[in-house]
């Protein structure tokens, strides 16, 4: 992905547009489900108004959906909402109203936006510091306290519709009345949840709509890029878990998501998705909303070798996981993408070739003009995708292994490459098994969770 020089253009927008309003939101609970619109000012000049529906369920428990419950989240809910509007012109003051946020929050905050807006950053070329970058000003109000809440020993699980979210959900399957929770429904969390025996009434499907002002911007050279999706994700859980009286939230986010993208600094794509975000968001959950629910990633111990080759395990899941931005619309692998490629790669070890072939399409091992893609993702390149990808480390061991299963006169185009390669030459004596047999002890998971997860690795 190549960088913009939008340092000058952030300097004048933010003269332009000095302060960025959080207004507040109205909802409103019918027989549709809980129906949220957010109110977002910049400047007086530009208004944002995104929704966000929760359908009914007839499991949700009615003495956890008291109004001061619900309105703390919806609030939290609209805090990181509010960064994909602020970034078009990143306003040096975000006001508040009628909410009262202490100084410790407003620096989980500005922590927060600052490493989740990491990559926005740095592909804008934007030089700025955790301290001067935003001022976060609210009304003197009396603060919401957390409450406590009556909950199941059962969780929610966020369905994306790739291989990790799979792999939670099947493992956790002996763990009765889990409920999957999918955010904006294609095809592929559809079908995945499909799969595995759950429907409509069984489910929770979230829809979020982004207003179209914010893409009017961008289509008028404001500033874009990439924030922190997973944190909006995060705290929606939250919502259901509470709703539903869940004590559980078990997210499918892999130690490998810990590696930065650009090498040598903390910048990383994946931000909140990773261990550092987990325990802070678990912090900040249990002290400003409620201690009783459990957020934590059940795959965290796990890199995406050792994913993958639990995945290959369930084969009634080829036809329908999907990983893939760019063909999510169209429910398909564009073929051309990081994403693709890496997903190819990390699951060559563990499924032939003609299988994946038919999965993807065509063999993208094949494919020589994903040969620059090929080259960052295996660390020849000063970057890595700025996409939701595994380590150097496992895609090298991963193509490496592929390879060892190849005869010579059959390999594909990009190994061919490969084997020619630096990477190749310092990756080729690595056992994959290192990898294999690893386990990453910096987690979150509770004990019954853990039993689950140490079983399927010795299976």
């Amino acid at each position: 992905m190549l960088k913009s020089n939008n340092h000058e253009k952030f300097l004048r927008l933010r003269s332009e547009y000095p302060v960025f309003t959080y207004e507040g939101y109205d909802s409103q609970y019918s027989s549709k489900g809980l129906q949220v619109q957010y109110h977002f000012n910049m400047a007086g000049r530009y208004f944002f108004h995104p929704t966000l529906i929760i359908p009914d369920r007839d499991f949700y428990l009615r003495e956890n959906c008291r109004p001061e419950y619900i309105d703390n989240i919806l609030f939290h809910i609209g805090m990181v909402e509010m960064i994909s509007y602020w970034k078009s012109a990143c306003p040096p003051v975000i006001r508040i109203k009628g909410r009262s946020l202490s100084e410790a929050q407003v620096a989980w905050w500005k922590d927060l936006c600052f490493k989740g807006l990491g990559e926005f950053f740095y592909l804008n070329s934007i030089d700025v510091s955790k301290e001067d970058f935003v001022a976060i000003e609210c009304d003197k109000v009396e603060a919401q306290p957390p409450f406590q809440l009556l909950l199941k020993e059962s969780a929610i699980i966020p369905l994306g519709g790739g291989k990790d979210s799979v792999v939670t959900l099947e493992l956790l399957s002996s763990i009765a009345g889990n409920i999957p929770l999918i955010l904006n429904p294609r095809e592929a969390s559809m079908g995945t949840a499909k799969v595995k025996g759950y429907y409509y009434d069984s489910m929770i499907e979230v829809k979020r709509s982004i207003d179209p002002v914010l893409l009017e911007l961008n289509e008028m050279g404001f500033l874009n890029g990439h924030t922190p999706f997973s944190a909006l994700l995060a705290f929606i859980t939250v919502l259901a878990a509470v709703m539903s009286g869940k004590k559980f939230i078990a997210l499918s986010n892999e130690s490998s998501a810990n590696e930065s993208t650009v090498n040598g600094t903390p910048i990383n794509h994946q931000y909140s998705k990773t261990v550092d975000f987990e325990k802070n968001f678990r912090d900040y959950v249990h002290e400003y909303i409620t201690p009783d629910i459990e957020y934590f990633s059940f795959l965290r111990p796990l890199n995406e070798l050792q994913i993958a080759r639990l995945f290959a395990g369930y084969p009634k899941y080829f036809s329908v996981f999907k990983s893939c931005n760019a063909g999510s619309k169209t429910d398909t692998w564009c073929g051309k993408c990081p994403k693709c490629l890496f997903t190819y790669i990390i699951l060559s070890p563990f499924i032939e070739q003609d299988i994946l072939k038919r999965i993807f399409g065509k063999s993208l091992l094949e494919d020589e003009t994903l040969l620059p893609t090929l080259l960052e993702l295996t660390g020849m390149s000063e970057v890595k995708p700025f996409d939701c990808i595994g380590t150097i480390d496992e895609v090298n061991a991963a193509l490496c292994a592929t390879i060892r299963k190849q005869p010579d006169d059959t390999l594909p185009r990009l190994l061919e490459k490969y084997r020619e390669s630096p990477a190749f030459a310092k990756y080729e004596g690595f056992a994959i098994e290192t990898l294999l047999n690893g386990y990453d002890t910096d987690h979150f998971l509770p004990e019954k969770f853990e039993k689950i997860l140490k079983s399927a690795l010795h299976a």
